[in-house]
Parts: structure tokens; C-alpha cells; sequence
């Protein structure tokens, strides 16, 4: 099997409604209380690509088919996806990003979300951004938490008790990493 990063084709909303569903229904790292519908998803990822945006997905190929399977194509599956918007709207952050990533609920610990973000990381950098920025629900959510860790995202704060999901309180934390020249060239 082998897992390839590519940018997300309207054919892959399915799979990616799915995986987000999963997420706000059992998870903490969405503060969303209700998974959107399909019509919904594909409205906020034609809003990003339309922006500039970079929306990725990894794929999973069952490439063990061998010659003895004949001119089928491999089977292939969406196991994850990562997409940067805008950190803040107002025209001051238009440099800045904000990442999200989702792998499929079986999927989890094998490195998929590691390959996802630094494809959005070079793909922002690529594109002229400055800055990306982590807004992590829960601090319990340590797998994302060491994950922008290890992709070099500085720790900023943690903002506490701010969202309230099944049945708890739930922190925000804040890693930011620079992009390319960062700050240190002139703004745009």
C-alpha cells in the first residue's frame, strides 16, 4: 500500500464529509457540534480554493495487485486531508494561515498527518505566506499537539475553557510557524 499527497479533487468530498463527520461527532478537534452536510463541505472548500488556498488529501493505493490482477486500476482510498485558510479575517493577517488536518479514524499513528502538513507547509510557503498558525481543540489533544511540535510549530499559548463539547470544557492551543522569509522581508 502507499500513500501519495495530492491536491483534492471535487470527487474526494465524500470521503473527506466522512472523515470530518467523524471528527466533530467523537472528537475535540473541531469545536463544530453538528458534521456539515455534503452541499456544505464542498461550498467551504471551493470558498478556500477560490481564495488562493492550498486543500490536500492522501491517498491510500492498494498497489499489491500484482500482474495477475490484469489492466485494473488500483483501488484507492481518501484517509486524510489538510487545507490552510485565513487565520483572521481582517486584511492584516492576509499573510497568515491557519491548518487543519483530519485522518480517517483507522488511520491514525502511521504518519499520515505528518506528510499532509509539511505538504501544506511547503505548498503555503510555496505560494508566498508567511506565517502558519495551529489552533489545536483540547490540550488533551497531545497526537496534534507533537505532531506541529515536530514539524517545528513554537508552543504560543493555550487559551483555556474557551469551547464547551460533549459534555466538558475544552482549551484552544496556539503553535505558529514561520513561512518562507517570515517577517523579515518587506509586507505585502
Amino acid at each position: 500500500m502507499t500513500i501519495t499527497i495530492r491536491a483534492s479533487l471535487d470527487a474526494d468530498l465524500p470521503a473527506i464529509r466522512d472523515i470530518y463527520a467523524h471528527a466533530v461527532a467523537f472528537g475535540t478537534a473541531s469545536f463544530e457540534l453538528e458534521p456539515p452536510d455534503l452541499a456544505e463541505m464542498a461550498r467551504r472548500r471551493e470558498t478556500l480554493l477560490a481564495g488562493g488556498f492550498p486543500y490536500l488529501v492522501a491517498v491510500l493505493s492498494d498497489d499489491l495487485a500484482g500482474p495477475e490482477a490484469g489492466p485494473a486500476a488500483p483501488a484507492t482510498r481518501v484517509v486524510g486531508y489538510a487545507y490552510a485558510g485565513p487565520y483572521r479575517p481582517r486584511p492584516a493577517y492576509r499573510n497568515t494561515l491557519e491548518d487543519s488536518i483530519y485522518i480517517a479514524p483507522d488511520m491514525g499513528g502511521q504518519g499520515i498527518g505528518r506528510r499532509l502538513l509539511d505538504a501544506l507547509v511547503a505548498e503555503g510557503t510555496r505560494r508566498g505566506f508567511r506565517q502558519m498558525i495551529a489552533v489545536i481543540g483540547d490540550s488533551a489533544n497531545h497526537a496534534s499537539i507533537r505532531l506541529h511540535a515536530a514539524a517545528g510549530f513554537d508552543m504560543i499559548g493555550t487559551l483555556r475553557a474557551v469551547g464547551f463539547k460533549h459534555g466538558r470544557w475544552l482549551d484552544s492551543v496556539l503553535m505558529q510557524k514561520p513561512l518562507g522569509e517570515a517577517a523579515t522581508a518587506a509586507g505585502a
